[in-house]
């Protein structure tokens, strides 16, 4: 499949449509059971269901850090090749996320723009004519 604007928001199935909607049923129901009967049981249920919930965010949390630091990096490396300098440091970390979707024909002139504009992420996303998949991230 060709990513483009429309389809390059990627999901892992078995994370965000089977565990997070697990967990927070697993809270609800737990602290529907801890009002209800208030035992010490009920309690440590809410709490194990909170820990593995802030488990889940921390690890996504975490994971996406390290991929956008990578994907900083790339972009540096991509943007002195093609132009022989530094990538500019106005540039906010979403920009230069945006910017990774963009051609090596556009991307310097996207670079530009988004510096003058202070064009948001998503603006960026829309201007993009030649999309360059990037199907490591999730």
């Amino acid at each position: 499949m060709i990513q483009n604007y429309a389809n390059h928001k990627r999901y892992h199935p078995l994370y965000h449509f089977f565990t997070v909607p697990l967990i927070l049923l697993g809270l609800a129901l737990s602290t529907y059971a801890y009002i209800k009967v208030s035992t010490l049981i009920a309690g440590l249920l809410v709490l194990a269901f909170l820990l593995i919930g802030l488990t889940a965010v921390f690890a996504r949390t975490f994971a996406l850090k390290a991929q956008d630091r990578a994907a900083r990096a790339e972009e540096k490396l991509r943007h002195f090749i093609l132009s022989g300098k530094a990538l500019p440091a106005e540039l906010k970390l979403a920009q230069i996320l945006a910017l990774r979707f963009a051609s090596d024909e556009e991307y310097l002139y996207l670079v530009n723009r988004a510096v003058i504009e202070n064009l948001p992420a998503d603006e960026i996303k829309k201007a993009i004519k030649n999309w360059r998949a990037d199907d490591h991230r999730i």
